[in-house]
């Protein structure tokens, strides 16, 4: 489909939580959905950044509703602590993209909480975050909740949960695509779940392709510098010819966040060149992101090691 940033309906008057939306996919999320008239609060781990995101915005949409609040996603009391500020300040969340990633260090590294830094920033925090916002999520208009995948969780992916940490033996890019397939999983349980207990979300998820952003760079060596490693010259070789640009990138989450073709459930990443690249369209969806046992084992795991709990039947009455 030919589907671009003009074909975003109005957004006026909803509530959008960007993570990660200071620079690449996320500030270009976060400008369309500002210049499409949506409130929009940035969210990231550098307040120079967000000054930056915002003044840049402002630049390109004078009437601009944004604003930013520091997030990390690799502290659980950070989640928690942006959660609660937020609670105080907005009354319901209309639309929650979880954007925010790091991708293949070379060396493994922990979060705050002692998680390997992908599985805990690209997947254990944003599946607390969600867990925390639910309430105001709940309170919004026809809400929806878009989680950031990538074409790697079909390669190489499994949950290990004999070792969801990496301790005993880390492979960069393999936990990396499990972080991604640990996204689309909970996107597609997150839908299962709203379906039976009445939570009132469509959660579906988006990839892509390969945009150019910070994530190809800074990303392998955490923004410290140094020589570019092996993945890092590959894929500057590669850009040329495969890539797409940061806004182009932007466009499938733009799709699952707003479009009235989105679905609950729904994939959407590029369509040409091995979904590298491309219009938006749905994306393929791997044999173990379809895994219904997985999901739901993952789902359990993930609350034991966040320490969040969602809403069972019994307490709905009283998140209304």
């Amino acid at each position: 489909m030919s589907w671009t940033a003009k074909d975003i309906p109005s957004q006026q008057g909803r509530r959008v939580v960007i993570t990660g939306a200071t620079g690449g996919l996320g500030y270009e999320t976060a400008l369309a959905l500002a210049a499409a008239g949506a409130r929009v609060l940035l969210t990231g781990r550098n307040p120079a950044k967000g000054t930056d995101a915002l003044t840049r915005i402002r630049a390109a949409v004078p009437d601009a509703t944004i604003s930013y609040d520091d997030l990390d996603l690799a502290d659980l009391g950070a989640v928690e602590a942006f959660t609660n500020r937020l609670a105080d300040s907005w009354d319901a969340i209309d639309l929650l993209i979880n954007n925010a990633g790091v991708m293949t260090p070379p060396t493994r590294h922990e979060t705050r909480d002692g998680f390997e830094l992908q599985f805990g920033t690209n997947y254990l925090g944003h599946f607390a975050l969600t867990a925390r916002l639910l309430p105001l999520l709940r309170k919004g208009d026809r809400s929806r909740v878009v989680n950031l995948s990538s074409g790697a969780h079909r390669l190489l992916a499994a949950i290990h949960f004999d070792d969801l940490q990496w301790r005993n033996s880390y492979k960069p890019w393999r936990a990396y695509a499990q972080s991604k397939l640990a996204m689309i999983l909970f996107a597609f349980e997150l839908q299962r779940k709203s379906d039976a207990l009445g939570w009132g979300l469509m959660s579906n998820a988006a990839h892509p392709g390969y945009a150019i952003t910070d994530l190809q760079t800074s990303g392998p060596r955490l923004g410290r510098g140094g020589k570019p490693g092996i993945a890092e010259r590959f894929s500057a070789l590669l850009a040329p010819f495969m890539s797409q640009s940061a806004a182009a990138g932007a466009l499938p989450t733009l799709f699952a966040a707003t479009a009235p073709d989105a679905k609950p459930a729904g994939y959407y990443g590029p369509q040409n060149m091995f979904e590298l690249k491309g219009p938006v369209g749905e994306a393929r969806i791997g044999n173990e992101a379809q895994d219904t046992a997985v999901a739901a084992r993952l789902w359990r795991v993930s609350e034991e090691l966040t320490g969040v709990s969602w809403p069972a039947a019994t307490d709905l009455a009283s998140v209304a």
